[in-house]
């Protein structure tokens, strides 16, 4: 649900710790102008089993859209039908996570991939522990631990999720949004800052991530199974077995949810109900925000917007 996280991923799995700092220079070529948006009629989903969201009524002068991503996944995979192309292509402006075409955010990231203070893995681990992690990274990632000594625990179980997917061309969703944005020169905003994201990993306790990453190395069978579950959910668009997935299973989030998606969709729908009154809006943010009594759908229906499924085939 944090796209730093598996932006990170992602330009490790292709280009290595070396490119990282060049590769995030790529985020310069997107460049930023707006666009009017103009009327458009959408199809109607047959249910709520969709990705896309038209968000109107309570006072907008034009619709805006609501689309949840996935932050890697393989790029032959991502569901990007005629109507999400039509949609992202009326909007004024897009609005992400994060703002994208700034280099300073991306660049910035690095900054604040490490933990607080003095704090070491070697302090969140015993030294079995330890030995354990340091084999794994040596024997199936081909990377030695101690460049990492001081990296949240969380942004190093993100290394694993390439490992995940079955293939060997793999994006991130917002990746290929910002391509469509820069062909249709649109201006990428974003809800939060990398500063704001990467505190929200400081407020869960160092040693609770740091068992989560030692449970998923542990137990990496069974987490592919549920990674290879969540994409095949994602990519049939299935909103219900989504929420499932995120609040019943054994690697979901239901510890942290309220950190990692509840409070942040609140702030969002503050932000939302002034930009979307401005102007005609695209708004991309991981699919797990749309979902539940707590998702942006919910949320934004009782601020009074009618949120309408659109087809996405």
């Amino acid at each position: 649900s944090n796209y730093l996280i598996f932006y990170f991923a992602h330009f490790y799995k292709n280009f290595g710790m070396i490119k990282v700092i060049r590769i995030l220079a790529v985020v310069l070529l997107f460049g930023s102008c707006k666009a009017q948006p103009g009327a458009i009629h959408l199809k109607t989903n047959a249910d709520n089993n969709t990705l896309l969201w038209e968000v109107s009524g309570n006072k907008l002068v034009a619709p805006s859209y609501l689309f949840g991503t996935f932050h890697l996944i393989c790029k032959d995979d991502i569901p990007f039908g005629e109507q999400f192309k039509t949609a992202v292509k009326s909007a004024k402006e897009i609005y992400m996570e994060l703002d994208m075409d700034d280099p300073a955010t991306m660049f910035g990231g690095l900054m604040l991939m490490n933990m607080k203070g003095d704090t070491t893995l070697k302090t969140l681990f015993t030294e079995a522990e330890y030995k354990k992690i340091e084999t794994f990274f040596n024997d199936s990632l081909h990377t030695p631990i101690g460049l990492f000594k001081s990296m949240k625990p969380f942004f190093l179980m993100a290394m694993l999720y390439p490992k995940m997917l079955k293939c060997t061309t793999m994006s991130g969703v917002e990746e290929e949004i910002m391509k469509l944005a820069k062909a249709n020169k649109k201006e990428i905003k974003g809800l939060e800052t990398m500063a704001f994201q990467a505190a929200v990993f400081d407020s869960i306790p160092y040693t609770q991530q740091a068992k989560e990453l030692l449970k998923t190395i542990d137990s990496l069978d069974a987490y592919k199974k549920y990674f290879d579950t969540m994409v095949k959910i994602y990519k049939t668009q299935q909103l219900a077995a989504m929420q499932n997935l995120f609040t019943k299973s054994e690697f979901g989030m239901e510890d942290n949810q309220d950190i990692l998606l509840d409070k942040r969709n609140i702030n969002w729908v503050v932000q939302l109900n002034t930009i979307m009154k401005k102007e005609s809006v695209f708004v991309a943010v991981g699919a797990g925000h749309l979902v539940g009594e707590k998702g942006l759908i919910e949320l934004l229906r009782k601020e009074g917007y009618t949120l309408r499924p659109i087809e996405n085939k």
